[in-house]
């Protein structure tokens, strides 16, 4: 997560930093197999991202207990927003952490804006607030996270390994997980059948 730290500001030419990343067909590491990934940070020293079509099997009620945050009889008092929650398979790299990404109306101070309208929290803040009613507008919460070493994603998308493409907010937080791979193919106006041939940019 160090790529985070003194991030500059989301929108500067040549970086991916609130972008999608759409897997091409033929994508190699089975792990990333039709994933779509929101790039929440990419500079010269590397990229990280989390996969928003994969969920977990842990409910977010169960970690709300793990984490101490609530007790097991507290549950049933959840709100349905937190009780239904998902939790996403960010990706391969430190699967114990978790991460939410949501919409700017919520911010503390550890909040990181990853463009004009996504912030990125990872403290235990946003979890209490979720769970009382009292989050963002739209969230969504992974845990682990997806990351490249220096010049790896930009050579990744070279070799027609990623299309990219601007994150459109509603395809973003949706919990259609199932065809949001599907959904953003199409808003590009792509045919998956040609998508093979199709260069690394949208």
């Amino acid at each position: 997560m160090d790529l985070l730290k003194n991030k500059p500001s989301a929108g500067r030419h040549g970086f991916l930093d609130g972008q999608f990343l759409i897997a091409m067909p033929g994508m190699k590491d089975d792990r990333f197999a039709r994933a779509v990934i929101y790039v929440c940070a990419h500079s010269e020293e590397g990229a990280m991202g989390l996969i928003i079509n994969q969920a977990q099997q842990m409910q977010f009620p169960d970690l709300l207990v793990q984490l101490g945050i609530i007790e097991e009889k507290e549950v049933i008092r959840l709100p349905d927003s937190a009780r239904n929650f998902v939790i996403r398979n960010g990706g391969p790299v430190d699967r114990s952490r978790g991460f939410v990404l949501h919409t700017g109306d919520y911010r503390v101070e550890s909040s990181l804006p990853v463009s004009q309208e996504i912030c990125l929290t990872a403290t235990i803040d946003i979890l209490r607030a979720i769970s009382k009613g009292r989050g963002p507008r739209k969230a969504l919460m992974a845990l682990g996270y997806s990351g490249w070493g220096a010049g790896q994603l930009e050579k990744e998308i070279q070799e027609n390994g990623w299309l990219t493409c601007p994150a459109l907010p509603d395809l973003l937080f949706d919990g259609d997980m199932e065809r949001k791979y599907d959904r953003v193919v199409a808003s590009l106006g792509i045919d998956l059948a040609h998508l093979s041939s199709v260069a690394g940019h949208a």
